[in-house]
């Protein structure tokens, strides 16, 4: 393993990078690199200090990049050496997009290397980072969202290796498929809905007046594909986060200019839905997020066919606008230009019905390392049917159920202290 230590502003940091096997069950085989960042208060650099390894959402999503001590690692540092891991695939571990993935061969190749990029290899690669800085001492490990699903995954097949777990707005099913969990975000996303367009009452006609104008006008986004109608409607994303839910009045406000040939959409608005929509910063997200819910089946791209049964979500003109939520559907992949060169092995991954458990339920009901989880009551994502379910199945499982955060509410400082609190309370 290598490492390098500096200081950056109030933060101590340790970068570490570690050569792991591609596939866990042979490690004799081929090796990729995994990166981590360690930070500490510069103030306890020399105390004994337990560590607790950071597990992202996403699926796809790079390790958190600290600027500052502030929000939930403020709080964790007062207690931890705080391990930021880029989980594999992404960031400064060897990276897999559209650049990188065709040099594996042909689709079938780039699938089946995909295959390893899921929670249980992701697991396997904590456990050797783990090994590296503390042998066989266990750890603290805190799941936001998919890092959530991680740390379940962690407990069934690697519990020895923890000391307590703590996860935020990321309980997922142990049983349920992709069907199963699009069948009740559908449901949260129209909650959302109808929400956001409460607050912001002028902006479902605004939004039906964009799709009749794409519907009728070669449109463009700055990356060069034309933009259509449904993937104007993917930018719902984010409206099960508190940060981003009025960022989206925000840019539909700025939608048209009065250009020379009549109302336009402007480049302002292109430009910031451009942002929204674009899978390049995480392509992992796209490939990956039916297949993190597949357990012995394939998703068959579940979202597409649940879209088909769900008419309130159909862009018909007597229908009221919607925006669709966290769903990955086959067209990104022929629009998105971070993804239409993986369009083929992606639809080998959604065809692929022989995947292995995620979890072990029976293991996870004799639990017992001592697990705090937030469960975000109206959470857009994570259904709270299945935390719930979820939280009744794991022994030693405290959940403190809320509805005053959204799926986003790591990012305030209270609610990762209100677990660590719930800890010191639970007997």
């Amino acid at each position: 393993m290598r490492s390098r230590t500096y200081r950056q502003r109030d933060l101590a940091c340790t970068e570490y990078t570690l050569d792991v096997p591609l596939d866990h069950s042979r490690p004799d085989g081929e090796r990729i690199e995994v990166y981590a960042r360690e930070v500490v208060d510069p103030a306890k650099v020399d105390a004994d200090l337990p560590r607790l390894v950071y597990l992202q959402g996403g699926p796809g999503g790079k390790g958190h990049r600290p600027t500052s001590r502030s929000g939930w690692l403020a709080r964790a540092l007062r207690d931890f050496r705080v391990v930021l891991l880029d989980q594999r695939g992404t960031g400064l571990s060897t990276p897999a997009n559209r650049q990188t993935l065709p040099r594996r061969g042909d689709a079938s190749a780039q699938a089946e290397y995909l295959t390893h990029f899921r929670a249980d290899s992701i697991v396997a690669d904590a456990e050797l980072l783990r090994r590296e800085l503390q042998g066989d001492q266990p750890w603290s490990a805190l799941g936001q969202s998919y890092g959530g699903f991680c740390a379940l995954t962690y407990l069934s097949f690697a519990p020895e290796g923890l000391k307590e777990v703590y996860v935020t707005g990321g309980l997922p099913p142990l049983r349920d498929g992709a069907d199963e969990v699009y069948a009740l975000t559908y449901e949260r996303t129209a909650e959302k809905n109808a929400a956001y367009f409460d607050r912001h009452p002028g902006d479902r006609d605004l939004c039906a007046r964009i799709v009749e104008h794409l519907r009728h006008n070669e449109v463009q986004l700055p990356t060069g594909e034309r933009l259509t109608p449904r993937r104007f409607q993917t930018a719902g994303m984010g409206l099960g986060m508190r940060g981003n839910f009025d960022g989206l009045h925000y840019l539909l406000e700025e939608a048209f200019v009065d250009g020379v040939g009549g109302p336009e959409l402007s480049d302002t608005f292109l430009a910031g839905l451009a942002g929204a929509v674009s899978f390049a910063t995480n392509p992992l997200y796209a490939v990956l997020h039916e297949p993190i819910y597949c357990q012995g089946v394939a998703s068959d791209w579940s979202a597409e066919r649940l879209y088909a049964q769900r008419p309130e979500f159909a862009l018909g003109t007597d229908t009221p606008f919607l925006f669709t939520g966290e769903m990955i559907y086959p067209f990104v992949f022929d629009a998105d230009p971070a993804l239409v060169p993986l369009r083929d092995a992606a639809d080998l991954l959604a065809a692929k019905d022989d995947w292995p458990a995620l979890y072990d339920p029976d293991r996870l009901a004799r639990n017992e390392v001592p697990t705090y989880a937030a469960v975000y009551y109206e959470d857009m994502y994570v259904a709270r049917e299945h935390s719930l379910a979820t939280a009744n199945a794991v022994g030693r499982l405290t959940p403190w159920i809320t509805n005053e955060h959204e799926h986003d509410g790591l990012r305030q400082a209270g609610v990762f202290g209100r677990l660590l609190d719930l800890a010191r309370e639970t007997p």
